[in-house]
């Protein structure tokens, strides 16, 4: 490996010019924003997810030993974030910059975006460094492109509690999204933590090298909200789980219900968890369909 890590991001504020951030990300793919949510939505959103995490063990539910290793033993993660938490749905996602970076880097080949997934991931005590990874593998067609590929997923992480190298911060490389081979992720030894206060947030594209830390403290969690965004061409050109009624879909074979999105998308030979679920589990049994159908 010849590709030496560089140093962590460059950091903004929310008055950060545009043109200096698209200048920013056009060099790094990602950068620090300081103070994305102020501390009263930080305590709002805590307040309001906590219930909900407190429902939640640890680890994952899956079979699948890479998806275990990747979820993390001690790591819990809260997803359908939009119903459980009001500041959520009305504040984050919603917010002006979130959208003027997002924009930033899809806009090249889309107009508008889906919201790819939104979880608290809270990294507890003896967590093991999670498995590196590109969110951009999420979309394997266009891996064999790397670098060349349009960007097709950006993600922001936003701490929700200290974040330092003792208690998992994420680790990331910098410059990986330039490297010309993506079969890649690099080693842990070439990351460098991103270290956020509550309310900072990384903003980075799915072409960067990253992981969740290992956390090595006896009691401090590191709790985050990272959500992507994804252009709008990734989806189907008609939104069948809308207009296909329930009776219907109950007489079409489990393989038709997928291709129609009544059923989770695997990725299990991969190693990944997959996509289109509810709590990392499969749909078609969220929405009440008869596995043997």
């Amino acid at each position: 490996m010849t590709n030496e890590p560089k140093n962590v991001f460059k950091t903004i504020t929310l008055d950060t010019p545009k043109d200096e951030v698209l200048r920013i990300l056009a060099e790094d793919a990602g950068v620090i924003v300081k103070g994305l949510l102020t501390p009263d939505q930080v305590a709002r959103f805590n307040t309001e997810i906590d219930p909900e995490l407190e429902k939640i063990l640890a680890g994952s539910q899956k079979d699948n030993a890479g998806v275990q290793e990747f979820h993390g033993a001690q790591t819990k993660r809260l997803t359908n974030l939009v119903t459980h938490s009001k500041t959520f749905r009305t504040e984050i996602i919603d917010h002006d910059k979130v959208h003027e970076l997002a924009h930033a880097i899809l806009s090249p080949t889309c107009e508008t975006y889906w919201m790819g997934t939104a979880q608290v991931i809270e990294i507890g005590p003896g967590n093991k460094a999670q498995t590196l990874h590109r969110d951009f593998e999420n979309y394997m067609a266009f891996k064999p492109f790397g670098k060349l590929a349009p960007d097709v997923i950006c993600n922001f992480l936003i701490a929700l509690t200290p974040f330092t190298e003792e208690n998992g911060a994420t680790r990331v490389i910098p410059g990986s999204q330039n490297w010309d081979d993506y079969e890649d992720r690099g080693s842990q030894d070439m990351t460098v933590p991103a270290l956020l206060e509550p309310g900072d947030a990384l903003f980075f594209t799915g072409k960067i090298v990253h992981g969740g830390g290992a956390n090595i403290t006896k009691d401090s969690k590191r709790r985050a909200v990272a959500f992507t965004f994804n252009p709008g061409w990734l989806v189907p050109e008609e939104a069948y789980p809308f207009v296909v009624s329930m009776d219907l879909a109950r007489t079409l074979s489990p393989r038709v219900q997928q291709c129609l999105g009544f059923r989770s998308f695997r990725a299990d030979m991969f190693g990944l968890p997959g996509l289109w679920q509810v709590n990392y589990e499969e749909i078609a049994d969220y929405i009440g369909l008869d596995k043997k159908s």
